[in-house]
């Protein structure tokens, strides 16, 4: 996969991942915003009924009152008629003739405001009622220009009641004038104020704990509940108490602590699986994309691996073919030093090519626990003068020095000498290949408890951070583009650590750019 179509693939999968989590989030934002409006009307709904039930409440409180005033005067009121209506009808085809009547009559009964409140004095209560009076008669005997009945009706019904409308209009008048002169606290308590609210907001189905307080004026008064806090965003009001001008001095107000709790609390089980379908796909698109790396990675490192085996076998193969062809010259062929010259070259190179192939197959044994590994007690110091005898020659043609720091008393370890040997020599010859200059490298052996520490320290181009931590992964190559100054393709390393953990030890690297690398092999020893 080339780079341009792994970016085009990540960037159409990042998009629409990024998507759906919009989608996500604009539908949760638009619910959310759906139920608060709804909380907000229920709430503002459930306000105006109590504003109206305190009013209805204390209209009816005021007029029980007034009527048992007026029973315990015990005398008849004074009386003055308003108004008069007549309706006459006439039927001429069975001559009766129907006399509506209704007379509007205004009682006192010496009532005034100072019977509720002192300071209501001047208010006069009084009450309006109609007197309605229904009479039919039959035959000739009215003289319909003037009203003037002669004779009495054939049928009268007269019935007197108060005029519903306009006499509660009067009594709220009247009412509203008087009790606005009342403290607040003799018109409501706390107890009634709460029961209403727990009342109404239980009809709307606002089931979250709420706080209610009256303010006067914007100050707050004793009608509040104790852990009442005004706050902008939780706290809705209304007017209450209205005077006869629509005015009020009072203010209901009704904060929800809990508000965003309760309109988020019918989201929580659909948000929650949507959560976690959202968190589904963001884990599938992150391991598909871990997959899409992963894989774009083993291209990568199949290509370079591929490049650099080349790399290793182009060399060889052209020495191999070079000296054949100068051993088939007839002046060469006769001269038996420069003929074995050349066969030496050519087993050389034959067994260069030879150990990169084993480097393989070492690899893919190990993988397959394939690999016999049997191991014996041994003096792990001549093991190390060993694989220093094996890059001798490397490091006299670089011109190079290996020093020896050999500090452990105690060298006696588990191990299989030919693995453990090439061990040694990989890490050996990293360093020489890698360092850019002549090699100097020192070779350290310690004990720590009942380990045996060999450090193997250069002073070449050293690695990054990045690569420390890939180092001794499989066919890892710190990238340098396409350059092949440095031979290897990324077995040896790998190798080195199967072997190493295979003896029940471990090995790690400390290294710093530009200033070279120290390989640290630990390995338990044996009494």
């Amino acid at each position: 996969m080339n780079k341009s179509r792994f970016r085009l693939l990540v960037f159409l999968m990042s998009l629409s991942l990024i998507g759906i989590i919009l989608v996500q989030l604009y539908w949760i934002t638009t619910s959310l915003n759906k139920n608060e409006e709804e909380f907000k009307y229920h709430v503002q709904q459930v306000l105006g009924n109590v504003s109206n039930n305190l009013k209805e409440k204390e209209l009816v409180s005021f007029f029980t009152k007034y009527n048992e005033i007026k029973d315990s005067i015990g005398k008849d009121p004074e009386t003055s008629q308003l108004k008069e209506i007549y309706f006459y009808e006439r039927d001429t085809k069975t001559n009766e003739t129907i006399i509506y009547t209704n007379t509007l009559v205004a009682e006192n009964y010496g009532i005034t405001g100072s019977f509720f409140d002192n300071k209501a004095d001047s208010v006069n209560v009084g009450n309006l009622i109609a007197k309605r009076k229904t009479e039919i008669y039959n035959g000739n005997s009215i003289n319909d220009g003037s009203f003037q009945i002669n004779n009495q009706p054939n049928i009268t019904i007269s019935k007197a009641g108060s005029l519903s409308s306009l006499d509660k209009a009067n009594f709220e008048v009247v009412f509203k004038d008087i009790v606005s002169q009342k403290p607040l606290q003799q018109r409501i308590t706390n107890e009634e104020l709460e029961k209403l609210l727990k009342a109404e907001l239980k009809k709307y189905g606002v089931k979250t704990p709420f706080e209610f307080g009256i303010y006067s004026n914007g100050l707050a008064t004793k009608i509040r509940s104790e852990n009442f806090k005004y706050d902008k965003k939780t706290t809705y009001g209304i007017p209450v108490f209205q005077d006869n001008e629509g005015m009020s001095k009072y203010q209901l107000l009704v904060g929800f602590p809990h508000k965003s709790k309760f309109v988020f609390s019918s989201l929580i089980g659909i948000t929650s699986l949507s959560l976690l379908f959202t968190l589904v796909i963001v884990l599938t698109y992150s391991s598909a994309l871990n997959q899409l790396i992963k894989q774009k990675q083993i291209s990568e490192i199949k290509t370079d691996f591929i490049n650099n085996m080349t790399h290793e076998f182009k060399t060889p193969i052209a020495t191999i073919n070079l000296a054949l062809d100068a051993i088939k010259n007839p002046k060469i062929i006769e001269d038996k030093e420069k003929v074995q010259r050349y066969l030496q070259m050519i087993k050389e190179e034959n067994k260069r090519m030879h150990a990169q192939v084993e480097n393989v197959l070492r690899i893919s044994k190990l993988e397959k626990n394939e690999l016999d590994i049997s191991k014996e007690p041994r003096d792990v110091s001549e093991i190390i003068e060993d694989a220093i005898e094996h890059v001798s020659l490397i490091i006299e043609d670089r011109e190079g020095v290996i020093h020896q720091h050999f500090n452990a008393q105690r060298t006696t370890i588990l191990l299989n000498e030919v693995h453990f040997t090439n061990v040694l020599v990989n890490v050996l010859d990293n360093a020489i290949k890698y360092s850019p200059n002549a090699p100097v490298i020192d070779v350290f052996t310690e004990n720590i408890k009942d380990f045996i520490l060999i450090k193997i320290q250069d002073q070449g181009a050293g690695m990054s951070k990045v690569a420390q931590k890939k180092v001794f992964e499989k066919f890892y190559r710190e990238h340098t583009g396409d350059l092949h100054n440095v031979k290897g393709h990324g077995l040896g390393l790998a190798y080195v650590k199967q072997i190493v953990e295979d003896h029940n030890g471990q090995i790690y690297v400390e290294s710093e750019k530009g200033r070279g690398s120290t390989f640290i092999i630990k390995m338990p020893l044996i009494n």
